[in-house]
């Protein structure tokens, strides 16, 4: 890959099918937030895994429908294309069903990747690719290469039975940017409140950045020992599907880009909560969207 077409950002992690009620979409928290990066114009690689089967066929073809890059998701041969089978309760609010043993639990490290690696800005990476050690493996010599200066950002996705407390504190510590919601911060740090939480997560994990979620009421973000609160919107949801990962593409982006940490956060919790009203995780960002978070940021 050339200097001229160097990716900002990398995705570490699962690339799936969301089977919802209303039938299959691509999904995956490191997928989905490549998708809405791409969307705020941030170039990012997805390194994720499909299956040589026709399922992976179909996703590779809707991730470049999608305008994902797709040169850094391989196929393996002796594993399955992963799905989650997603139900939606009555408020919009998405269970998981996970398929174990799949594709992207085996994502390589391959020496394409390291040469576009050593030069970007952030690497994103998910507690739920982590459940396996060959991708745990694969991501501790990729964050070996990173530039000192780059984001590590930790999003956490604590998903049953793939929900081990112990693996992801370890890994918190390995990032400078850590997102959890308040259920899954609470239950890393025993604390009750957003802040509170956010405050023992930065301690624990020498962190100095860490964002808390607390869905329709807002997000906080904890930035070098300043804690900013941007309240949330109310909107019609539709479901809550990809909210989180579209959210910190957001955040992400606004930092990378220079806003100021309540701007970025602003910015965060606008697409989160249009991402509530659509149908599924990749919803494309119309021009006024587009427009309203540019001039957040600025």
């Amino acid at each position: 890959m050339s200097k001229a077409v160097q990716p900002e950002v990398i995705c570490f992690g699962e690339i799936l099918w969301d089977l919802l009620p209303g039938g299959r979409s691509l999904g995956g928290a490191p997928a989905n937030a490549a998708f809405h990066f791409g969307q705020l114009d941030v170039l990012t690689v997805l390194a994720s895994a499909v299956g040589c089967d026709a399922e992976g066929d179909a996703l590779l073809a809707r991730a470049r429908q999608l305008g994902l890059a797709t040169r850094f998701i391989d196929r393996v041969s002796t594993r399955a294309t992963g799905s989650v089978r997603v139900e939606l309760d009555s408020a919009g609010q998405p269970r998981y069903h996970i398929a174990t043993n799949v594709a992207w639990d085996w994502i390589t490290l391959t020496p394409a990747l390291v040469r576009v690696t050593v030069d970007t800005r952030a690497v994103v990476f998910g507690s739920l690719a982590l459940r396996g050690h060959a991708n745990r493996g694969a991501l501790d010599r990729l964050l070996a290469i990173v530039p000192a200066t780059a984001l590590r950002v930790f999003d956490v996705n604590l998903r049953a039975p793939h929900d081990n407390l112990a693996l992801a504190s370890q890994w918190a510590c390995r990032a400078n940017l850590i997102k959890a919601n308040l259920e899954e911060a609470r239950r890393l740090t025993g604390e009750d409140t957003a802040e509170k939480c956010a405050r023992a997560l930065a301690q624990a994990a020498a962190c100095p950045g860490v964002c808390v979620t607390d869905g329709v009421r807002g997000a906080g973000l904890l930035w070098h020992g300043a804690w900013h609160w941007e309240p949330g919107r109310p909107v019609a949801v539709r479901d809550t599907v990809g909210c989180g990962d579209a959210f910190l593409a957001a955040l992400v982006a606004g930092l990378l880009r220079g806003s100021a940490p309540p701007r970025a956060l602003a910015a965060a919790c606008r697409l989160g909560e249009f991402v509530a009203t659509q149908a599924g995780a990749t919803p494309v960002h119309p021009p006024e969207l587009k427009q309203a978070l540019a001039a957040i940021g600025d």
